[in-house]
């Protein structure tokens, strides 16, 4: 049975986006050797949306209020790439990760399922 989620972020400065998650984003982590951080990641769930273009795959941070995650990343020093916008489905913007990835964030404004407790 699936017991999780295993994201896999690929960056240039790998080292750098591992403080954002561990000192900014005060993930939780374990050490698979060498220094190699493995975080606890929050709840998580999963969509599926149809497309006419190329298939792909999209990663977001959710939060309760994006006003408020926005001012307290911004003055940790995170760099955000566009303002935030209403997207209908929720409140959406995206945080530069070290080493030049794009990283989701946004406020749901639809029923969300990463609470549920799984059967």
């Amino acid at each position: 049975m699936i017991n999780g989620i295993h994201t896999l972020i690929y960056s240039q400065d790998a080292d750098a986006v591992r403080v954002l998650f561990r000192d900014i984003l005060k993930l939780p982590s374990v050490d698979a050797g060498h220094g190699w951080l493995i975080f606890a990641a929050p709840p998580a769930e999963l969509a599926v949306h149809p497309t006419e273009g190329a298939a792909h795959l999209e990663l977001y941070l959710m939060c309760d209020d994006i006003q408020a995650t926005v001012k307290e990343l911004s003055t940790k020093g995170v760099e955000l790439l566009r303002p935030v916008e209403d997207a209908g489905w929720g409140l959406v913007t995206a945080l530069k990760l070290p080493g030049g990835a794009e990283l989701g964030l946004y406020e749901p404004k639809h029923p969300t399922a990463h609470k549920l407790k799984r059967a």
